[in-house]
């Protein structure tokens, strides 16, 4: 795919910190690959410790000045950038599908998806109310007020490299934080080309700092900010180790904590479900990105009763899928994002396949036909899936949906919650008594009621048990970057 762009100065190759583009102070880069052809098309910096601890030293020096501006400044700030990123939206689309590897189609709904978070923190700047407490004494009054945390370290992931960055930064900076950043080692060009958006609406210099690095400098990176007590808050979006691992090394500065982690989400279809609007829904939310998405179903649970009705509608779904690279206007599922994910797809399919799994489409790498690269795999359903293979507990991130048999409404709310994640679940019933039955006891922090897509900037995202712990988006999203003072004046009788 060529990049091709009407503003070609919206790639970077540098990190911006203090208001300056700048190289690793070590000199070193690291390249940026192309997911459906694994060639390298770009380089940017590979930071360490030092680029890092700079970026925090200018977060830190810009504080107190970002703090004690209006929310209303704040919030005209951020609408600023919203409508540079609108502006600008086909070029970013563009540099999204070069380095993620999604279609143009997608990547352009990822635009405005991230977009629609800059403009709801521009609103709730303004609404970051606090409360009147009624004195319990004569001559007292009583309020708690709400507070920027102070510099907020944001690590996001690969997979939405726009919309995951855009929905931390934006509640950071409408509470009236900094931010340092680093994205992705395999999509850093998307964030950096938000980040010079945000310059040219007139961010002033040290307010978003961002460095990248790659995989094997990224913890010496991360470990700068989680050792400096000047970072208050981590936001990070990724695996659960990891965010374990952050959160145990937080620990000692105690860092206030926004953790989007792992999932295992189930999508449970009922024997009263509208079987065609479950399909959709299923299609929706499973083999959005290639199935790279957090929320994606990794179980897929459908009553006896219906199994069969439901398998041949999926199937028929599935298997007119169309693969390709961003390039071609008709695909609708591009490369896996590289070769250790096409790896784990494979090895999920084939344990599946050993427990007595059978493949009712797909199940396999695909190649020629214009697939110029190794890590495409096409769209598969699994019938017969069991609790003994490998993707009951492990998330595959990849599109394959494996369907389980059940019989029990019971039976199937503990075999769905029978995970240590809880971020999505979701389930199709017409049955109003059994929606809230079901919704009530599903261990999850996001839940679709026979809906596929659930995400939203008006709604809070955020998982329970091990899938972690805050929320993003909504008013609630701005609150997490936020603490309360509690104010008390006397002698007022």
């Amino acid at each position: 795919m060529s990049l091709t762009l009407t503003r070609p100065e919206l790639v970077r190759s540098h990190n911006f910190i203090a208001g300056l583009w700048r190289d690793a102070l070590s000199g070193g880069r690291h390249p940026v690959s192309d997911p459906a052809t694994g060639a390298e098309f770009a380089n940017v910096p590979d930071s360490a410790a030092a680029d890092a601890q700079a970026a925090a030293d200018a977060a830190h020096a810009a504080f107190d000045s970002w703090r004690d501006r209006t929310a209303r400044e704040r919030a005209q700030f951020l609408k600023r950038w919203h409508a540079a990123i609108v502006a600008n939206g086909e070029d970013l689309a563009r540099i999204i599908s070069r380095e993620q590897g999604k279609p143009l189609a997608e990547a352009r709904g990822e635009v405005a998806y991230g977009a629609s978070y800059v403009e709801w923190f521009a609103e709730e700047a303004v609404r970051a109310y606090g409360d009147m407490i009624p004195a319990l004494m004569p001559g007292k009054r009583m309020m708690a007020v709400k507070e920027p945390v102070g510099v907020v370290a944001a690590v996001t992931p690969w997979n939405f490299p726009l919309a995951m960055i855009a929905r931390k930064i934006a509640p950071a900076l409408a509470a009236g934080c900094t931010v340092v950043a680093k994205p992705a080692e395999d999509t850093p060009l998307t964030a950096l080309a938000l980040v010079r958006l945000a310059e040219e609406a007139g961010l002033p210099a040290g307010v978003l700092n961002i460095v990248t690095a790659s995989r094997g400098q990224t913890p010496a990176t991360v470990a700068s900010w989680l050792a400096d007590p000047r970072v208050r808050k981590i936001t990070f979006t990724g695996s659960t180790p990891v965010g374990k691992y952050l959160a145990r090394e937080s620990a000692d500065t105690l860092k206030k904590l926004s953790l989007e982690l792992g999932g295992n989400a189930p999508f449970i279809v009922f024997d009263d479900a509208d079987l065609d609007a479950a399909v959709t829904g299923l299609m929706a939310a499973k083999f959005r990105n290639g199935g790279q998405t957090c929320v994606c179903p990794n179980r897929v649970y459908v009553q006896s009763g219906i199994y069969d009705a439901f398998a041949r509608k999926l199937v028929e779904r599935v298997a007119a899928l169309r693969v390709g690279p961003a390039t071609r206007d008709d695909s609708q599922i591009g490369p896996m994002i590289n070769a250790r994910a096409v790896e784990k797809i494979e090895r999920h399919v084939e344990d599946a396949l050993a427990h007595g799994a059978t493949v009712l489409t797909g199940g396999r790498r695909l190649s020629g036909d214009g697939l110029d690269g190794p890590n495409y795999y096409a769209p598969t359903v699994l019938g017969d899936a069991n609790r003994e293979m490998a993707l009951f507990s492990e998330e595959t991130f990849g599109p394959v949906a494996p369907l389980f048999k059940f019989d029990d409404d019971a039976d199937v709310i503990r075999e769905a919650n029978d995970t240590p994640f809880g971020l999505a679940a979701y389930f199709y019933s017409t049955d109003v008594r059994r929606i809230w039955r079901v919704a009530s006891r599903l261990e999850s922090g996001v839940i679709g009621i026979n809906e596929g897509a659930v995400s939203s900037e008006a709604a809070p995202f955020g998982g329970v048990k091990e899938s972690g712990y805050g929320r993003e988006g909504s008013r609630y999203g701005l609150d997490d970057y936020m603490h309360v003072k509690y104010l008390c004046q006397g002698g007022l009788a």
